[in-house]
Formats: structure tokens, C-alpha cells, sequence
């Protein structure tokens, strides 16, 4: 039998997920996300069973400039995580008042991880940063993930046809959540940077690799 010591070390601690903002440079990593979503997970990301090419046109329609997108990445810089902030208010998006609809996905494999709660929480604090007054969220009642991350969340729910409408009412931003903001926006560089270097560096050994056995 395991002691209590070497069943703890053997359950290792997951690395807590770490948030990016994406640009538009990134639309074919957001593209290639949910493309490999499966038909239910289509389903519960977008309250309807969607094709190949209604994703892509989907992807294609993000402005990044008026909207806000977040992304998880994996160690080979693919995204496991992305989530969708628009901003409702159509004059002066950005520049406070009105609702943020948030949209989320995870990769299969990558779930109960809470990749897709701390998606939340970024885009909570960006929507407290820029002044908006209430996040709102859409989505089936089948959908476990995010009821859970509503009802943890303290949002207002509201049910109807299968399908529920939550709403979270913002306080203003603070000196904590300016900073908060900033610094996991570093991080998520500094992590990303890593990444990217430790992919170019398993290309490199990967190229010498082969152009050994090519000249052996």
C-alpha cells in the first residue's frame, strides 16, 4: 500500500492555465481550435450543429479591433482554450457601459483543468478594466461546463427552451484588477515565448536528426 507521502507525490499539480490575448495574427490557430471541435461540442459552443464552413466564416468575422479575444495555448503552441468577448455596445465599444457577451470553448482532452473558469475570470477583469457593466453569457442548459461556471460565478440565470441567459453585474474596475490584468498579461507572454523557443528548438534537433541518417 502507498503511504499517504507517495500517493500525494504521485498526483502531480497541474500548472495553472495561463491567458493570452490573441490578434488577428492568430485567426488560423483560432481557426484550426475549432475546427477540431466535434459535432457536440460545436453544439454547446454555439447553440447549434455547425459545418466546416460556417466555423471559418465565424473565425473570419472576428474583428479583433472591436471585440476581445483570449486564448489558452498548448506546449506546441496549439490553442486549448479560447474565449470570445463582444461587446454589445455598439458606440465606443470599448470605452465602458453596456454588456460583453462571453463565448468559450476547450479542447477535448483538455477539460477539467479549469481551463475554461479562468477564461472567465480574464474576461471578467478586462470587462471590469474597460468599464463594462455586465458580462452575459448564452448557452443550452445541457451545457454542464459553463452552468457551473455561471452558478460558481454568481450570475443571474435565467431559463427558457432549454437554453439559459446568465447575467453578472460588474464592479468598477480597481488598482487590483488594472494590475492583475497587466501581470497575467505577462506572464502569458513569458509562457508563450517559452513555448515558441522550446518548439524551434525540438525543429532544430528534429532537422539534425534526419540529415544525420540522410548522411550516415
Amino acid at each position: 500500500m502507498e503511504t499517504t507521502a507517495t500517493a500525494t507525490a504521485a498526483v502531480k499539480p497541474r500548472a495553472p492555465a495561463l491567458v493570452r490575448e490573441l490578434n488577428a495574427r492568430h485567426r488560423d490557430k483560432l481557426l484550426a481550435h475549432f475546427l477540431s471541435l466535434g459535432t457536440e461540442d460545436r453544439l454547446l459552443r454555439f447553440g447549434s450543429i455547425i459545418n466546416d464552413d460556417v466555423v471559418r466564416q465565424y473565425v473570419a468575422s472576428i474583428d479583433f479591433q472591436r471585440d476581445t479575444v483570449f486564448g489558452v495555448f498548448g506546449n506546441r503552441l496549439e490553442l486549448i482554450g479560447a474565449g470570445h468577448l463582444a461587446y454589445l455596445k455598439q458606440d465606443n465599444a470599448k470605452e465602458g457601459g453596456g454588456v460583453a457577451e462571453l463565448g468559450v470553448s476547450v479542447s477535448s482532452g483538455q477539460r477539467d483543468h479549469g481551463i475554461g473558469s479562468t477564461l472567465f475570470e480574464r474576461a471578467a477583469i478586462r470587462c471590469r478594466n474597460a468599464g463594462v457593466s455586465t458580462l452575459y453569457m448564452h448557452c443550452l442548459v445541457q451545457n454542464g461546463a459553463m452552468m457551473h461556471i455561471a452558478k460558481k460565478a454568481g450570475m443571474q440565470v435565467q431559463y427558457a427552451y432549454g437554453e439559459a441567459d446568465a447575467y453578472l453585474t460588474l464592479p468598477p474596475a480597481s488598482t487590483a484588477t488594472v494590475f492583475a490584468e497587466a501581470v497575467q498579461g505577462q506572464l502569458a507572454d513569458f509562457d508563450y515565448a517559452l513555448k515558441r523557443n522550446l518548439a524551434q528548438a525540438r525543429r532544430t534537433v528534429h532537422s539534425f536528426w534526419n540529415l544525420d541518417k540522410e548522411t550516415a
